[in-house]
């Protein structure tokens, strides 16, 4: 039976390791670029509200090939198989699923207000992997995101919140290289 201070020296070596290997998870960051692009160009289309809130679900199903590709570009192990804190990443990701319940009641009841309860879904969604990666960037995005778009929904433009989204994944991929730069998480030679 390993002792607490072992257990959490273990723990700490398995964070560590995913850090490394999946870079904090900045392939999947750059991915929402993408789909965060999307979704603002939907928004500024003069398509019916209604219509545009169900492509905003549509667009969010290729996430996850965008950032596999991303993983074989930047050389990041997408899966990283061989530690368990791998699968509570993945879990953290599934429990969005649950919570998209609630945005699609949105789309329903009050579809001026979807995109709003999307985004901090969205930014909510990222709270835990600040503790998973040792990341100050996850804490602060998966604050500000729900706080900002609840206040740009004040006025009523889904524009602006798209727009916002799209413009805080580009500054939370560059903090995010940043962040790993600075802890020589792309120095560290992979095996």
């Amino acid at each position: 039976m390993k002792s607490k201070k072992e257990f959490i020296l273990a723990l700490q070596e398995l964070r560590i390791d995913n850090i490394r290997k999946q870079k904090r998870g900045l392939h999947f960051i750059m991915a929402s670029v993408f789909i965060w692009i999307i979704v603002l160009i939907i928004h500024l289309s003069p398509l019916p509200i209604i219509k545009k809130n169900l492509f905003i679900f549509c667009c969010s199903t290729p996430l996850t090939f965008l950032a596999y590709l991303l993983s074989l570009i930047l050389k990041i192990d997408f899966q990283n198989k061989g530690n368990p804190l791998s699968g509570l990443g993945l879990l953290i990701s599934l429990n969005q699923l649950l919570y998209i319940l609630i945005a699609m009641w949105v789309y329903a009841a009050m579809p001026e207000k979807m995109l709003m309860v999307y985004a901090m879904i969205f930014g909510a969604h990222l709270l835990p992997y600040g503790w998973l990666y040792q990341s100050k960037c996850y804490y602060a995005f998966s604050i500000i995101i729900p706080f900002v778009a609840l206040l740009l929904s004040i006025y009523n433009s889904t524009i602006l919140i798209a727009a916002f989204m799209f413009l805080i994944e580009i500054v939370f991929c560059i903090l995010l290289i940043i962040e790993n730069k600075k802890d020589g998480v792309f120095k560290i030679d992979e095996k």
